[in-house]
């Protein structure tokens, strides 16, 4: 174990009782009347020097557009762009945005399982769905509508749009329980984008290709249900987790067989995270903000956990065979002090915090989280969030949290290449096989 001054204590740890919000300058901020090649819908109704959010302004690159284009979108969003100018009124905004990007989602699953193919890109790619949403977004924020707006009637807008346009609000299985097993899995939408803004994501990759499928297994029958969340630490702390997956992981008639949150983590493995951490280590999210704190609590009633643990048949999932090795990932970091809520919050996220204390073998009985087994970033906040509303319901589900293999295999040049494309296939491929063996060893 390391040792550390107090004075430098004081200096870099974060409360655990406390939860920091830090703005950081959005690199991707881009001049809102610089059209261009860009994603953004242009119409009589939009006003283009509206600043746009941190995350749509990225859309001012030429990249976004090609996207859209390339998965077949072009036509969806601007039928969205003209049906809003035509609105008259705030509820029919809300219904058109529910509508309207209901049929992005439907679009991009569609596409996915090669129902509807469309667009130069591979049917598996994620990217699409995500520009064509936020272009969307963006038309929303820069509609100049032809009555009274509030600006929380536009947020309530937007929202709708989030929610429906990954399929938040369409999870539903189309077979009885009593003959089928229902797994219900969420990925996550592309990240990094400051660092290449062509990046996917194999999570939600996966949701596309697996919401609604009905596999058929030596066993028995396994049908999916799938959604998608922002990288987005607002929405975690608003209760996204708890909304969508609430009806589903606790007992009821809508309750689930088995769960798993997927996202991306490291290259070339799959990583089956044992235990998740009450933590917030401070990366900077699609809005290029950060927090750094303890987890908010949004479902259970008194304090919540430090630790929440994985209940997926993890011996049975690491022996499946593929082109990635699977490994069951039992470290964990502990705080390296107890007495966290007497020092000083740090107000600026590029001040490194202490590292934790490393427990190879899963945090020792009250601990305080640092880093689960996936990290202190979303993804673990994804799986703990959902262990814990399991955990408080009492609802006993197998359910957990896969980490994919990286997405790799992107040219230097280009939207795409057989490499990268090949790379998003084989992890679907493994992960759906993780998953049906996962539904399997798990039947009564």
């Amino acid at each position: 174990m390391r040792s550390w001054s107090a004075s430098a204590l004081v200096a870099v740890v974060v409360p655990l009782t406390a939860m920091t919000v830090i703005g950081v300058p959005a690199t991707a901020e881009a001049d809102a009347n610089d059209v261009g090649t860009a994603g953004i819908p242009t119409a009589e109704c939009i006003d283009r020097s509206i600043q746009l959010g941190p995350e749509e302004a990225r859309l001012n690159r030429p990249e976004p557009a090609e996207l859209i284009e390339g998965g077949g979108f072009t036509d969806l969003v601007q039928s969205f762009v003209s049906d809003l100018c035509s609105t008259a009124d705030y509820p029919s905004a809300v219904s058109l945005a529910t509508t309207d990007t209901k049929k992005l989602w439907r679009h991009a699953v569609d596409r996915a399982q090669g129902r509807q193919p469309s667009g130069s890109l591979s049917a598996s790619d994620d990217r699409p769905l995500y520009w064509a949403r936020l272009a969307e977004v963006a038309a929303v924020q820069q509609w100049k509508p032809s009555f009274g707006l509030s600006q929380q009637q536009r947020a309530d807008i937007v929202a709708a749009i989030d929610r429906t346009g990954r399929g938040q609000d369409s999870i539903s299985y189309s077979t009885p329980r009593s003959t089928t097993r229902h797994v219900l899995i969420t990925g996550f939408d592309p990240y990094k984008l400051d660092s290449d803004i062509r990046g996917g994501n194999p999570s939600g990759a996966t949701a596309l290709a697996l919401n609604g499928k009905v596999v058929q297994t030596a066993q028995g029958r396994v049908e999916f249900a799938t959604a998608m969340f922002p990288v987005r630490w607002r929405d975690f702390g608003n209760g996204v987790v708890e909304q969508t997956l609430r009806p589903f992981l606790t007992n009821g008639a809508d309750q689930v067989n088995l769960f798993a949150t997927l996202s991306v983590g490291s290259p070339g493995e799959f990583d089956l995270e044992q235990n998740n951490g009450a933590w917030r280590g401070g990366k900077a999210d699609n809005e290029s903000v950060c927090y750094l704190g303890s987890v908010p609590n949004t479902a259970a009633a008194g304090p919540a956990p430090q630790w929440t643990r994985s209940t997926l048949p993890l011996p049975e999932m690491a022996a499946v065979p593929g082109p990635f090795p699977v490994k069951v990932r039992t470290s964990v970091d502990t705080a390296l002090l107890p007495f966290f809520p007497a020092l000083p919050v740090i107000t600026d996220c590029r001040v490194p915090a202490i590292p934790g204390v490393p427990m190879p073998d899963g945090p020792p009985a009250d601990s305080t989280a640092w880093a689960g087994g996936g990290g202190s970033y979303l993804s673990n906040e994804s799986a703990y969030r959902a262990t814990l509303l399991r955990d408080v319901a009492g609802a006993g589900l197998p359910g957990g949290h896969i980490h994919t293999p990286v997405l790799e295999g992107l040219p230097e040049a280009g939207l795409t290449g057989p490499d990268f494309d090949n790379n998003r296939d084989a992890i679907i491929t493994q992960l759906t096989s993780l998953l049906l063996t996962a539904a399997d060893s798990t039947r009564p």
